[in-house]
């Protein structure tokens, strides 16, 4: 028999460093997933995966509380900003784009860089093939203000 559905829920959790203190132990905790159960197979499955790089999250929770999670590749940006060695700033110390995208450019990335991003993110794009998923990274570098030579 099939499990009843009770939800689904979307998070962005660091790899490998999944813990009960917000954001997703208030999250899981009511809808009645067990945290603790959900951090091991977490931080199980992201073990291989650069520590503390972002893992969009797709949990689906049923009603006997037992749960799945999809773990998507981290965002295009955050391979963008690897590649272009773009340095922490602002309040919350994390790397950022051109403000005035299309205006100025804060880094640049070769071709061959934008191509090992979208390989490496293939699978959760909406492209057939490399050449198609290098225009989907070329558009996020472009609104970045990222310079692709």
């Amino acid at each position: 028999m099939a499990k009843k559905l009770a939800g689904k829920m979307k998070l962005q959790i660091p790899a490998g460093k999944a813990n009960p203190s917000p954001p997703v132990g208030p999250a899981l905790g009511q809808r009645g997933i067990n945290i603790m159960e959900f951090c091991k197979a977490f931080n199980a499955k992201t073990q291989e995966m650069e520590p503390g790089a972002p893992c969009p999250t797709v949990i689906t929770y049923y009603q006997d509380k037992s749960f799945t999670m999809d773990i998507k590749t981290p965002p295009a940006s955050y391979y963008l900003k690897q590649a272009a060695g773009l340095k922490p700033v602002g309040k919350r110390n994390r790397p950022r784009g051109a403000e005035k995208p299309g205006r100025e450019t804060v880094a640049t990335v070769t071709r061959k860089q934008v191509r090992e991003i979208a390989e490496a993110k293939m699978k959760d794009l909406s492209a057939t093939d490399v050449d198609q998923a290098m225009k989907i990274i070329l558009g996020s570098a472009k609104s970045m203000g990222i310079e692709v030579k």
